[in-house]
């Protein structure tokens, strides 16, 4: 994420999807913190692509 557009389009996708208990996007730090119980990190994943922005488990 190298903007406000950038961060915006995928807290935007984030609130959207169901089950996500909560989620913090920082754009300094560019990086996505999302907690859910019932999602997975595919699922996840998935949902952040979707936006067009390149995204993975952090550590891999």
């Amino acid at each position: 994420m190298s903007c406000g557009g950038c961060s915006g389009a995928v807290t935007k996708a984030l609130s959207k999807l169901e089950g996500v208990d909560k989620f913090d996007v920082s754009l300094a730090n560019q990086k996505v913190t999302v907690d859910s119980t019932t999602l997975t990190e595919t699922e996840i994943l998935s949902a952040i692509q979707k936006t067009g922005k390149t995204a993975k488990v952090a550590g891999q």
